[in-house]
């Protein structure tokens, strides 16, 4: 069967093999040899654990408990260790398919290698939006603590005009803009230098988020946990969801397959680590935060840790600390964020799924500077004009999408390829991935109905591009096709 009369379903659910992705990662742009091999394998071990906790720790902390608190009440303590759970039970899968396919691309390369390529361009679609937004998200919370230090520095706050989006009391979000750009020139830089400011970055605002606990837990009232859950389990259950966004910073590790030194056993290790360090300071903040502050002032407060250090002491510089710290930090979340999403559009590029300027590799950087740049423009106008609320949402839905297909990808790729090299194996195979599964179709179900109508509109989007591109440009389509499509009927 030649590549012209391949029936539809037969496109639809053609797989890339695992050789086929290591034999690429090795080889750079298939399309330009003369480039040489695509990204470089810079990143250790600390490093990567590090990107890890930098995409995390930063959004959930420093902004999240604004948004979740207002719906749990105190009981977010319990909707971070409904997250954490979800999360623990998806980064053991992550935590395989990485040793297994160590490549860029996260979950949209785990699809492609085991549920088919339409499978793998929805995935990939709910990771653009995942990263795009997310990252807007967070440029925007960003903005809200540079306002609270520059208040407590020097006395003036930038105005609402030009620090928020539309529909939230302003026009645009210049400072989202800013840091943006200026993240993206950092990762056009190249990625081992990216990777070095972003951990001295994360150790700063670990040692920040410590001075919150020690100085926050001084102002602790058991009182202020009662009622512990005024919302209710259904309170509980929507908190889970919209911190779930508090957990991406898993998926970018995986992101950077292609990057790290030893992948088959430093990808485990960081995923593992990373949401280990994540799960102790998220439960830590949140029970000093509620215990120092009454549940019903978090709504509609910005800046809130900083806010609360300042009602604990009564004095200015904790807080000043903390917004400096907080400054300091959600800039390496924007960071990696940012860097997660170059590196899945580079995969989707290199696979023919989008045209080649995502592809394109620099040959004195090593990074996808063109990819970068129109990543940055995409991600300002979202940070520039939408608002808050829309983005968190979409966030963990996108999140939570591509963690399902990942924990169902373990299972389909045990059955298909089961003597493939693993460095590590998820325990209690395979009630651990079908959890997981269980546990991210439970927050999904607790997103707004907005939500979905709003993800239902990129997923429309996302097929007319598949449909209208990306099918007959990718390389299963190309002379290679037959072959693997021989070999999917032999493994399907």
């Amino acid at each position: 069967m030649t590549p012209n009369n391949v029936g539809l379903r037969q496109q639809l659910l053609r797989r890339k093999p695992v050789s086929a992705f290591l034999a690429d990662a090795e080889a750079g742009d298939p399309q330009d040899p003369a480039q040489g091999r695509g990204l470089r394998r810079t990143v250790g071990s600390f490093q990567l654990t590090m990107i890890g906790v930098g995409a995390t720790i930063g959004t959930g902390v420093f902004f999240t408990l604004s948004t979740a608190v207002p719906q749990a009440g105190p009981a977010v303590i319990i909707a971070f260790v409904i997250g954490a759970i979800t999360a623990a039970l998806t980064a053991l899968c992550y935590a395989e398919l990485t040793s297994a396919v160590p490549v860029s691309g996260s979950s949209y390369s785990y699809a492609y290698a085991t549920l088919g390529e339409l499978a793998a361009w929805i995935v990939g679609s709910c990771l653009l939006l995942e990263y795009a937004v997310s990252g807007a998200a967070i440029a925007v919370s960003w903005g809200q603590y540079l306002n609270d230090l520059t208040q407590r520095l020097f006395g003036f706050v930038m105005p609402a005009a030009i620090t928020a989006p539309p529909g939230e009391g302003g026009y645009i979000n210049v400072p989202g803009v800013v840091l943006i750009a200026l993240c993206c020139l950092l990762l056009i830089r190249g990625t081992k230098e990216s990777a070095l400011i972003n951990t001295v970055m994360v150790l700063l605002k670990l040692g920040v988020l410590v001075l919150f606990i020690v100085v926050g837990i001084t102002g602790f009232h058991s009182s202020n946990l009662h009622p512990f859950a005024p919302l209710g389990i259904a309170g509980i259950s929507a908190a889970a969801s919209s911190v779930f966004f508090s957990f991406i910073g898993l998926d970018a590790v995986s992101t950077a397959g292609e990057e790290v030194k030893n992948p088959q056993r430093t990808l485990p290790r960081a995923i593992i680590g990373a949401l280990l360090v994540v799960t102790v300071f998220y439960c830590f903040v949140a029970l000093v935060g509620v215990g120092a502050q009454k549940w019903t002032q978090f709504k509609g407060q910005d800046a809130g840790l900083s806010a609360i250090l300042q009602l604990v002491t009564g004095q200015n510089w904790p807080g000043t600390v903390l917004s400096a710290g907080a400054v300091i930090s959600i800039v390496s979340v924007t960071l990696v964020v940012l860097y997660g999403q170059t590196r899945i559009l580079y995969s989707m590029g290199r696979d023919g799924m989008l045209p080649p300027v995502f592809r394109k590799v620099s040959a004195s950087s090593g990074a996808p500077a063109g990819n970068t740049i129109i990543v940055g423009v995409f991600v300002g106008l979202l940070a520039a004009f939408v608002p808050l609320g829309w983005l968190v949402n979409l966030t963990s839905m996108g999140t939570l999408v591509a963690f399902a297909v990942v924990s169902v990808g373990v299972i389909v790729l045990r059955v298909r390829e089961p003597e493939l090299p693993r460095g590590f194996k998820v325990p209690g195979y395979p009630v651990v991935p079908a959890l997981s599964v269980l546990c991210c179709g439970y927050l999904i179900w607790n997103l707004s109905a907005d939500t979905f109508a709003l993800f239902a509109g990129w997923l429309a989007l996302a097929l007319l591009v598949y449909f209208g591109y990306s099918r007959s440009h990718s390389h299963l389509a190309g002379p290679e096709a037959a072959i693997v499509l021989q070999e999917t009927s032999r493994t399907g």
